[in-house]
């Protein structure tokens, strides 16, 4: 089962979402590239898949181009989401379950979503836990989970407010309780 990766679109779709070479967001994956789209033949019938790679991996998925919302694949962003993203990363609050079950299921939830204004608010909340009272190794985890996704998100874009989010994200990573 080939898949020949074309530049060109081979499918039998009018309009893709994604062209050759866009940044992508696959979760739990993370930050792709679209090499292209290829027909693969599923239940006797040939379907039109995008083929994204990942940086410094191998792997490689195929996302259906009828239905790429229903893997997660979406657009990563942009240089023009930075300023939104600083705001949720620096002044956001995040009503999380005091009690560790739910609290977990809900950590679990919004990082599996990969929806990167929802990190920044659940990294702005475990931030400032952390500051106040430190956190726990589980919770701890999960912040530092969220920082790389957001850091993998804005990684490559070269613009001002983009180096302020990822200065951000260094400084929680560094952060320790206050005494």
């Amino acid at each position: 089962m080939r898949c020949r990766v074309s530049l060109l679109q081979r499918c039998p779709v009018t309009q893709t979402a994604f062209q050759p070479g866009d940044r992508v967001v696959l979760p739990p994956y993370g930050i792709g590239v679209v090499q292209g789209t290829c027909q693969r033949p599923v239940g006797g019938h040939d379907q039109a898949y995008y083929q994204v790679t990942f940086a410094n991996t191998t792997s490689r998925a195929y996302v259906p181009v009828a239905a790429p919302e229903g893997a997660g694949l979406r657009a990563a962003l942009t240089a023009g989401d930075m300023p939104a993203l600083l705001a949720s990363l620096s002044s956001s609050t995040l009503n999380l379950p005091r009690q560790w079950a739910a609290r977990h299921r809900r950590v679990a939830e919004i990082l599996a979503s990969g929806d990167p204004f929802e990190l920044a608010v659940l990294t702005c909340e475990l931030r400032r836990w952390n500051v106040q009272r430190g956190l726990p190794d589980l919770d701890r985890q999960a912040l530092r989970r969220a920082i790389r996704l957001l850091e993998q998100e804005v990684s490559g874009l070269q613009d001002g407010e983009a180096e302020r989010v990822q200065q951000l994200l260094v400084t929680a990573w560094n952060e320790s309780p206050q005494d």
